[in-house]
């Protein structure tokens, strides 16, 4: 009997670690208020989920106009992002056959990367610095360059668009980001840029893409269309009405990537958790029959040995893919450049529907005061935006 000693014990470690929980830690308790709850996440939630409590807090601080509190978050999420990128132990624990995708320090999906990087860029054009904007809006474009697929690598329009604005602006020639993102246009073709467009209007609107799984063992990362009531938007200033149409689909964005890395090796995971389930199965059928003749008893306990070693390292594999989403992206994005004579102004930005009509109780009224030349203002509205507000 002392011959299958080894492969009980074996197993049992394996079960043992395999089925290893994390420490809990306990959180605050809801409010109901998303930028609080954000908040007491962020502080007292686990770390690996820290930066997707800081992407999904950020967003909310700018719908409601609290704009140094989303740069804070935002500044913190990208400083990790670039930490953790390609050196992140987590990741590396997660790609073994017995740890969960979802243990690994969330950064997000390349999409989601981006828009961490587009928010901070128009934060940055808010407090005067289109340099730093261009630089934010290069990032973000170069998170969405590794597609399987060429023809979908960074082929954000506004990212090339405000790229070309904003070297445009600080005396260099667009030309070349401007023709990118006139090729890139699939909703619509952005407008021809005019360097003495003094407000620019970023808009928003929809719930983005969200994440879950599929597949036997839950291995494929798949995307739920985002949804929207609304198809575009209009900026009424001084009388005059400015149609925008939305340029980027985040839902797009997401699903036409290909392929990741991450997903070799789930689906790895997975026909190992199959196998070694099959294998399980016929071991321990075959030795329990060798086992009940006494010639072959102590074979038969052996292979049901080796049978349940194999079940065991089948129910420890972990091939879920992490479904944690920032989930509360908009669905699309678009922007409008105005000249306006310096002073106060109330901007109206209401959205429609699919025939062109407006959609009732959702308009947002905006007090603005222009500067003067050459500096330029920055707005930004969501159709989730408090209302109204001062920018």
């Amino acid at each position: 009997m002392k011959c299958i000693r080894w492969p009980i014990i074996l197993a049992m470690s394996l079960f043992l670690v395999g089925c290893e929980s994390t420490r809990y830690v306990p959180g605050k308790p809801l409010t109901g208020d998303p930028l609080i709850d954000g908040q007491n996440a962020i502080e007292s939630g686990p770390p690996k989920d820290r930066v997707l409590w800081q992407y999904r807090t950020a967003v909310v601080a700018m719908r409601r106009g609290q704009f140094s509190e989303a740069k804070r978050l935002l500044d913190d999420a990208l400083a990790r992002i670039g930490n953790v990128l390609g050196k992140d132990p987590s990741a590396r624990k997660a790609r073994g056959y017995f740890s969960p995708e979802a243990k690994k320090t969330f950064i997000g999906e390349p999409y989601e990367r981006v828009m961490a990087y587009y928010y901070r860029g128009i934060l940055y054009w808010m407090d005067g610095e289109p340099d730093n904007a261009r630089a934010c809006f290069r990032s973000a474009a170069l998170e969405d360059s590794g597609t399987a697929d060429k023809k979908y690598s960074s082929d954000y329009v506004l990212l090339d668009y405000l790229d070309g604005l904003a070297s445009l602006k600080l005396g260099g020639d667009g030309s070349d980001a401007f023709k990118r993102a006139e090729a890139e246009a699939r909703l619509s073709h952005p407008p021809t840029a005019d360097a003495k467009a003094n407000v620019l209007v970023f808009v928003e609107f929809g719930q983005g893409p969200t994440k879950y799984a599929m597949g036997e063992n839950a291995e494929l990362l798949m995307f739920r269309a985002g949804v929207s009531s609304a198809r575009a938007a209009q900026v009424l200033v001084d009388q005059k009405t400015y149609q925008l149409r939305p340029y980027d689909d985040l839902y797009f964005q997401a699903t036409t990537r290909g392929g990741r890395v991450m997903d070799h090796i789930l689906a790895n995971k997975a026909g190992f958790k199959r196998t070694t389930d099959v294998v399980g199965d016929v071991g321990l059928v075959s030795g329990l029959v060798l086992a009940t003749r006494k010639d072959t008893q102590v074979a038969g306990l052996g292979v049901a040995a080796a049978g349940l070693l194999s079940k065991i390292a089948s129910a420890s594999t972990r091939p879920e893919a992490d479904i944690r989403s920032w989930d509360n992206l908009p669905l699309f994005l678009t922007f409008a450049a105005l000249e306006l004579a310096p002073g106060p102004h109330t901007v109206t930005v209401d959205f429609l529907d699919e025939g062109s009509r407006l959609l009732g109780g959702q308009s947002k009224i905006i007090t603005i005061n222009v500067p003067d030349a050459p500096a330029d203002k920055v707005v930004y509205v969501s159709d989730k935006s408090s209302t109204p507000q001062t920018q």
